[in-house]
């Protein structure tokens, strides 16, 4: 194998056969022929948000902790950049275990880390292949034993994992539908893994700028993230700006959450935005992704005036670009609570 490459962060080829696995909705073995991916592939990719869909690269770590077995990950093909045969590591002192070095990857240094380490699993033939993956502003690589294949799944198929025993797990895919005999993939929460493996010098959840935002008596910001360390990081600094929310863990429990609102503020002869100030929502989520949430938001005239603030790891100028076609108010990168504050305080401001 040569190597796998990424259109960043529209499309990834390589020049071997993976394998499909035939009960997958629409698996992509990534061979020689789509090196050169046509216009119309690309804008296909990007334009799955518009339907509850993304796609998954699988990939697989070596043999559980706890068992022989040698379990699919998955992590979205949207964070990836690029896909590589083992290139030559430099050991870095005093790193994290689980950090192998550093590589120079196209004139960059670039964090290698571990990732069958994380996970505590075994690699029967070695870690061969790295993960060059691009979110939340950074870059950074994991070293896998073998890459599987891409499936396109419908977000429905995919369902939390909170609440399961995997700390570093955010949801599980269930490749082939709501079957018996489907596939499992982990959906990895590479967010939470950097910050474990590699914490940033200034912890991003402190708002160092010290901005206050006083919202409408009664209101509250409604918001949806997946990632328990997101979740967290969210609410240290919406508290540290004095403003209200209410959390939720998927952008179905977000829609469900903002119509039981609207009900009760129909009771009290109220109005949803005398309820609600602005949603805040991630992008990537199980059961309902925010595009889709921001779609049923602005399509909707009961509350389509509510702000809708997209708050991703999904970094980039096209997934940046993208969020304007569904009518989100703005987009910020996690986790950068500063822009955060600027931002909701900006987006307030013209409500």
């Amino acid at each position: 194998m040569q190597g796998i490459q990424a259109a960043w962060p529209h499309y990834i080829w390589l020049n071997m056969p993976l394998m499909p696995h035939a009960c997958a909705e629409k698996p992509y073995p990534l061979s020689k022929p789509a090196m050169k991916p046509a216009l119309h592939d690309i804008d296909e990719r990007t334009n799955l948000t518009s339907s509850n869909k993304f796609e998954l690269l699988l990939f697989r770590l070596g043999q559980s902790a706890n068992s022989d077995q040698r379990e699919l990950f998955g992590i979205n093909v949207f964070k990836v950049r690029e896909i590589l045969v083992m290139p030559p590591i430099t050991s870095m002192a005093n790193t994290s275990p689980h950090v192998m070095g550093i590589a120079n990857i196209r004139g960059q240094i670039i964090p290698v880390i571990n990732l069958a380490s994380v996970v505590r699993c075994k690699p029967a033939n070695g870690l061969g292949i790295l993960l060059v993956t691009e979110f939340a502003r950074s870059t950074q690589a994991f070293a896998v034993e073998e890459v599987s294949e891409i499936v396109r799944l419908e977000w429905q198929q995919v369902l939390s994992a909170e609440g399961q025993g995997g700390g570093l797990v955010t949801s599980i895919a269930r490749l082939d539908g709501d079957v018996e005999s489907t596939r499992l993939a982990q959906v990895l929460d590479v967010e939470q893994i950097l910050q474990d493996v590699m914490p940033p010098e200034k912890q991003a959840s402190g708002v160092g700028a010290g901005i206050k935002i006083a919202l409408p008596a009664g209101t509250v910001v409604l918001a949806a993230d997946d990632s328990a360390l997101a979740r967290s990081m969210i609410e240290q600094a919406l508290s540290s700006m004095n403003v209200p929310y209410v959390m939720t863990k998927t952008g179905k429990e977000a829609w469900d959450r903002l119509q039981s609102i609207h009900t009760q503020a129909q009771m009290e002869g109220k109005t949803v935005r005398d309820k609600v100030a602005l949603v805040l929502t991630d992008l990537e989520m199980p059961e309902m992704d925010g595009f889709t949430l921001t779609r049923n938001i602005k399509s909707d005239a009961r509350f389509k005036s509510i702000p809708v603030v997209i708050h991703s790891s999904l970094t980039g100028a096209a997934n940046e670009g993208h969020v304007k076609t569904v009518g989100a108010d703005a987009y910020i990168a996690k986790f950068a609570a500063d822009e955060l504050a600027a931002t909701l305080l900006e987006v307030l401001a013209h409500r």
